[in-house]
């Protein structure tokens, strides 16, 4: 259909969300008007390498291709993409040319600035945040740090490094207990452990170390988890969504990875959320604060915890949340 945009949908991805990005991108894929829109599917595979998708009518893969024609993006190419053809008589190239990229890519190497750079130097549109929103907001320690800079509510915390491993005794010290370890550049609840006893939380640190180098050691706050999407306009106001909650069920002690993927069962996502005037309306106005506090463009979705006794907090905010 001619006139259409022309869009590289990005998904899969070298992080530990890789399979998340494939649920994620199905639905976008699905919702992409094919009146207004040509998808061009881009899968990333684990180990790094850009590889057309082929896509049988009306489906989308929930298991990436092993192989098929690789893609590079060609620096100052301003959507220009390299595709390379190997057959039995050797290798050549093709080209393809796209208006923009839509990288539903969660976590590292997508979600945190690096997939924006790229796409900076090689003169592409993008959605979403750019580099530096990207990054800070995908790595917590700094996302907090700036929040807590900006006058912004969120729960008391302590970074680590695996150099210098966090101690039971002085985190409870000084955060009390339980805890909740997470890996500090990670989502969709991956490598998160909710600790009361020294041995849970070596095990939870142990966890964390395994994603990543840096981790992050959260007070425990108990309430409801509260979520805010947000929309930002052509003339860069913001589109603030009413507040939702998510209810874990009671087979998780919070809102886990198997509650959020694997068991159909494991939370209800309540629209909207049973909160006050004063209280939604405080959740909205957070949301839009830290939005541009963090230097965040596009879209994103800001996750809260709202205390019993009507105290709001933030968690964190997602740049490219789940779809």
């Amino acid at each position: 259909m001619p006139g259409r945009i022309r869009v590289a949908l990005l998904f899969g991805g070298r992080s530990a969300e890789h399979e998340v990005s494939l649920r994620s991108a199905a639905n976008v894929f699905h919702a992409l008007d094919p009146v207004r829109y040509e998808v061009i599917p881009i899968a990333i595979a684990k180990d790094g390498s850009w590889i057309v998708c082929p896509m049988e009518p009306g489906s989308f893969p929930s298991v990436l291709p092993n192989s098929g024609r690789q893609v590079l993006v060609l620096p100052g190419g301003n959507g220009r993409l390299v595709i390379l053809d190997e057959t039995d008589e050797g290798a050549s190239n093709s080209w393809a040319q796209v208006d923009v990229i839509f990288p539903i890519l969660h976590g590292p190497f997508g979600e945190d600035g690096t997939m924006q750079g790229a796409a900076e130097i090689a003169g592409i549109p993008y959605v979403g945040s750019g580099v530096l929103g990207s990054a800070v907001a995908m790595d917590k320690d700094f996302a907090k740090r700036l929040m807590r800079d900006a006058g912004l509510p969120t729960a008391r915390f302590e970074a680590f490094t695996a150099n210098d491993p966090p101690s039971f005794d002085t985190v409870v010290e000084s955060l009390g207990r339980p805890v909740f370890v997470k890996p500090a550049r990670l989502g969709s609840s991956v490598g998160v452990s909710k600790a009361t006893s020294a041995e849970e939380f070596s095990a939870a640190v142990s966890e964390a170390f395994r994603h990543d180098h840096k981790i992050l050691v959260e007070e425990y706050v108990q309430g409801r988890e509260i979520e805010c999407g947000i929309l930002e306009n052509e003339d860069g106001s913001l589109l603030v969504s009413i507040p939702g909650e998510i209810v874990p069920s009671n087979r998780h002690s919070f809102y886990t990875y198997e509650a959020k993927y694997l068991d159909e069962a494991g939370a209800e996502l309540k629209v909207p959320a049973d909160l006050s005037t004063d209280i939604a309306e405080k959740v909205k106005d957070l949301s839009q604060r830290v939005f541009r506090a963090l230097g965040c463009a596009g879209f994103a979705r800001v996750d809260f915890f709202v205390s019993f006794d009507g105290q709001v907090r933030i968690n964190e905010i997602n740049t490219i949340p789940g779809f």
